[in-house]
């Protein structure tokens, strides 16, 4: 089917009502839900090519699963009205039912057949008693009763039945996703489309890697870690490349941009100074919002639309950029792709670190497990400490109020696997 697509965001979509200051991070997360909406197409792809995406609209099921009443384990099968309490023997049929080999008979109420793991029930069996709880010397079985009726069976679309809503729409495929589509006869699938996210470097103190060792340069480390956050999201990576401090460049390669993303980081010159000039630019077109988040590390966030795309202005230092990539363009990016809101999943493990925190910003500390389970902090909190964030596993969130840490202390931890 021809691909399907939204119309574009509207230019006010980011403004802020009058007079707002500082934003709590909670607020500043419900903004965002309540704003953004899916902004890409929508196509018809095989389900075993749909590892990955996420589904447009839900599925149903073509077959139940099981598609009919089947034996759970090897036994011996026979109607559960026919035996009772105390000693049981029964005699067999000839032949025996297994996984792709139906019996073609029936079987007479009072008599067994040997019956294997994943076989169809034959008519007159509705019970299976296990290998390990009888005797046989191949003419009659013999087991202790009773066996309650259905036991070691499963019946037909036990697990899903046909017509039944397999998945909901919104659901992300991997490999359970992908065996239920299979097990319930699904072949085709809508999906929306990958959202392509452009990845923007500026500054001129920014450089390649490698490219010059003057020590007035800082190599460039935000766009190879945002490039990989987006293809760790699934998400299409468009490399946008570097911008020196020049508005004119900037602006051309935000056209060029525009052009083949739904949506565009940027990292550097979300301030306000002279050479922000992200902020300046957006600002000319009457989209930017500037969010100043009650956060740390991160704090400047620049949010607007450049011909109809949003882009989101992180931080230059790298670890704010991260922290704000994961806490607010996570979930933004998660309700575009049609995913819906996603959040990640914390959970409370004790702290091994002591700390006074102030009231009025929320802090995210890098963060790793130790082997007994608790949560130790980097040795700096500085936003230019990038070894932090490969030394780290996760992030601790500390709440915006006041608090005194001390060791032994709950404290709600973050995994980076949970924002994927």
């Amino acid at each position: 089917m021809a691909d399907l697509k939204p119309p574009r965001l509207k230019n006010d979509c980011f403004a802020l009502p009058p007079g707002v200051d500082w934003t709590p991070v909670d607020e500043a997360l419900v903004r965002l839900r309540d704003r953004l909406r899916p902004v890409v197409g929508i196509e018809k792809v095989s389900a075993f090519a749909g590892d990955g995406r996420i589904l447009a609209e839900a599925v149903t099921a073509v077959r139940a699963n099981p598609p009919a009443a089947n034996s759970a384990v090897d036994g011996y099968g026979f109607s559960a009205a026919a035996t009772g309490s105390g000693d049981q023997i029964l005699p067999l049929v000839e032949g025996r039912a297994a996984a792709g080999q139906a019996y073609s008979g029936v079987v007479p109420s009072g008599s067994a057949i040997r019956i294997l793991t994943g076989a169809l029930l034959p008519p007159g069996v509705d019970t299976v008693v296990l290998d390990e709880d009888t005797t046989t010397d191949g003419e009659r079985v013999a087991f202790n009763g009773p066996v309650s009726l259905g036991a070691n069976t499963r019946r037909a679309g036990e697990d899903v039945d046909a017509g039944d809503v397999a998945l909901a729409s919104g659901t992300r495929l991997g490999p359970p996703e992908l065996a239920l589509l299979a097990a319930t006869g699904v072949q085709k699938v809508k999906v929306f489309r990958p959202l392509r996210v452009g990845v923007l470097s500026t500054g001129s103190e920014i450089s390649e890697p490698g490219a010059d060792p003057s020590p007035t340069l800082t190599y460039d480390a935000n766009r190879p870690m945002l490039l990989s956050l987006m293809r760790d999201w699934r998400m299409e990576a468009v490399d946008l490349g570097h911008v020196a401090d020049e508005r004119d460049l900037l602006k051309r390669r935000l056209d060029a941009g525009s052009d083949q993303v739904d949506a565009i980081l940027t990292s550097g010159g979300a301030s306000a100074g002279d050479e922000d000039h992200v902020s300046a630019l957006l600002g000319d077109t009457g989209t930017r919002a500037d969010w100043r988040i009650a956060l740390k590390p991160g704090r400047p966030l620049v949010l607007g639309l450049w011909k109809g795309v949003p882009v989101f202005g992180l931080p230059g230092n790298p670890v704010a950029a991260l922290v704000c990539a994961l806490i607010f363009a996570r979930p933004a990016f998660a309700l575009m792709s049609g995913e819906g809101w996603r959040r990640p999943q914390g959970f409370l493990v004790p702290a091994a670190f002591s700390k006074t925190k102030k009231p009025g910003r929320r802090e995210y500390l890098r963060t790793r497990l130790t082997s007994e389970g608790a949560a130790e902090v980097f040795k700096s909190e500085g936003s230019g400490r990038i070894s932090g964030l490969a030394w780290a596993d996760g992030l601790i969130e500390i709440e915006d109020a006041g608090r005194e840490i001390r060791p032994g202390d709950l404290v709600r931890y973050f995994p980076y696997s949970s924002f994927r």
